[in-house]
């Protein structure tokens, strides 16, 4: 098994990556707070939910192109 250093192009996309994914728990963090949610905040939940795996996903597809060849 060959392991690999990342690019410069590769690590500054995965800390893009990662702050992007802060920003989401960030964001599900303050909707948590609240005793309720209306309609929309639902549809808001769900949308960063989505979008957070979405990121996340990313970030480990990304990290196993550079690590394992």
């Amino acid at each position: 098994m060959k392991v690999e250093t990342a690019e410069p192009q590769d690590e500054a996309l995965l800390r893009k990556l990662q702050e992007e994914h802060r920003r989401y728990s960030e964001k599900l963090e303050g909707l948590s707070q609240s005793p309720y949610l209306s309609a929309e905040e639902q549809i808001e939940e769900v949308r960063l939910k989505k979008l957070k795996l979405r990121v996340k996903d990313e970030m480990v597809g990304h990290r196993a192109v550079y690590q394992f060849n």
